[in-house]
């Protein structure tokens, strides 16, 4: 199964925490590069760079990744606003500055209106504060040296609140250096979180519940998008379905690879849907039946 890119190591650890939770979203939604570029108006190769902690999308971008993966865009867009602070420090992080560094811009958006520069100001005389606190050049004006450092306080004390929101993302995948493994789905009541193992065929009994549906006791999902490299508990819920209809898929192992595949796209043709090899709500309407 593929696995992603390592990020730079140069790349600051609030984005990297950033960039890691885009990953996992992505994985979770089972979207291509192909069809989240299509869902959000922003090229597959721009996904690329976003997901590999090249370049930091813009604030649109992170909003239409959150629809296309039905996400919450408020809390999404607040993780994107401390990682786009940090991303600004860039010179003092050790990751790249100046034009270009920041976020990148929309898709289709021009220049704003002309303005030319204001006038030029040479540089005045450097002036040191008074020795009782005051401003340069204001005489009894002293420098406000509290308000300035609860301003910082305050400034720390929201920065702080924000990364307690992307906490629970934080290398939570064991991975060194923040690597993401691929998404495995929600864990079984009862067997918990799906763990592939070699050589292993889950039983399959499958009987039709209260609903009227087919189901085989590893989910119960009904609009869950499955696909090759996909590998979790509804992975193998659909091969039990697919052995009922008398579309093996050779063994229920929870892996969707080729045999899968095809045996999905034989249950689709013959259920009169889209035959493109990936399990979605119309097709998980044909097994459940």
């Amino acid at each position: 199964m593929s696995r992603w890119k390592k990020l730079p190591d140069s790349l600051d650890p609030q984005v990297r925490q950033f960039v890691v939770h885009l990953r996992r979203l992505k994985d979770h939604s089972g979207l291509g590069l192909a069809t989240l570029a299509e869902r959000t108006a922003y090229s597959r190769s721009s996904w690329d760079r976003y997901l590999n902690g090249k370049a930091l999308p813009p604030v649109e971008a992170v909003e239409a990744l959150a629809r296309a993966c039905d996400t919450d865009p408020v809390r999404l867009v607040a993780q994107w606003e401390v990682a786009a602070e940090a991303w600004g420090t860039a010179p003092e992080s050790g990751l790249p500055s100046g034009p270009g560094s920041g976020p990148e811009p929309g898709p289709d958006r021009g220049p704003g209106p002309d303005r030319g520069p204001g006038p030029e100001r040479g540089p005045g005389p450097e002036r040191e504060p008074g020795p009782d606190g005051t401003a340069p050049g204001h005489r009894g004006t002293r420098v406000p040296w509290l308000a300035i450092v609860l301003s910082s306080v305050t400034t720390a004390l929201v920065i702080l609140a924000v990364l307690a929101l992307i906490a629970p993302w934080e290398d939570d995948d064991g991975d060194e250096g923040g690597e993401a493994k691929p998404y495995t789905g929600e864990a079984h009541p009862k067997m918990g979180e799906f763990v592939y193992r070699p050589g292993k065929d889950y039983p399959c009994t499958v009987k039709r519940d209260d609903d009227g549906l087919l189901y085989a006791g590893y989910s119960r999902t009904r609009v869950e998008l499955i696909q090759q490299s996909s590998t979790r508990w509804s992975v193998v819920e659909a091969q039990c379905l697919l052995k009922h209809h008398r579309q093996s898929p050779g063994a229920a192992d929870g892996v969707f690879g080729n045999a899968t595949e095809r045996a999905v796209k034989r249950a689709q043709e013959k259920g009169k849907v889209a035959v493109d090899g990936k399990i979605g709500p119309d097709t998980w309407g044909v097994l459940r039946r």
